[in-house]
């Protein structure tokens, strides 16, 4: 390899090795899906659970919004549910979600009458006993999701990807398969990682520019 690369590269490497940890980090955020959905509507939610440390999660509880009802939930293999008011708490049976793994999790809740904006505050707990709060506005380091509940159109009381199960049914493999594509549809990249990615670029720039006046003179 040219020694002007070799340089370059050695320089450019730690830039590159920390945007991709901020980008990792930055998108490892528990999430509830859909980001959008209707009044009154009893909708199949999906709680993304990612495990962000180097040891395992073994427990998460949710609130459910003010004006949200909680229903159902879809057994999940090695997790115990309790609900309590409006906590939802998934607590793992074996081993939780290890290390860069993540766990998704269904529940069913009846919309709020009103439309609005509702929070889906989280608490991930991990086996040292440390706790995130995913509770903050967007932006912070800890964000909550939030979910815009819609005026439903023409009566409908049920909205993309959801579905009633007050008569016990179970959720097919479509649904599954509109819920995740709902989902990647509302994982947008936050804007954090395209600044990172533009002051590694620069810093890249500013390498190669200094290792080439060097080089001249």
């Amino acid at each position: 390899m040219n020694p002007l690369f070799r340089k370059i590269a050695a320089l450019t490497a730690p830039a590159a090795a920390a945007l991709m940890l901020f980008a990792a980090v930055a998108s490892a955020h528990v999430t509830v899906s859909p980001a959008e959905s209707s009044t009154g509507a009893w909708e199949t939610y999906t709680l993304k659970v990612p495990s962000e440390k180097d040891i395992a999660t073994v427990q998460v509880d949710l609130r459910i919004p003010e004006g949200a009802e909680f229903k159902q939930y879809e057994p999940a293999p090695g997790w115990d549910v309790t609900v309590e008011g409006n906590k939802v708490s998934w607590t793992a049976s074996g081993e939780g979600i290890l290390a860069g793994q993540f766990q998704r999790f269904y529940f069913t809740a009846k919309n709020p009458d009103t439309a609005g904006d509702i929070a889906w505050n989280a608490y991930q707990h991990y086996a040292d006993g440390s706790v995130v709060q995913w509770s903050g506005e967007e932006g912070s380091e800890a964000p909550h999701s939030v979910t815009s509940i819609v005026q439903a159109s023409g009566g409908d009381s049920h909205s993309h990807g959801s579905m009633d199960m007050s008569d016990g049914g179970s959720m097919t493999m479509d649904e599954h398969q509109a819920i995740m594509e709902e989902e990647g549809n509302n994982s947008g990249t936050s804007p954090m990682i395209y600044i990172a990615l533009g002051i590694s670029l620069l810093s890249f720039l500013l390498a190669a520019i200094a290792l080439l006046r060097g080089k001249k003179e």
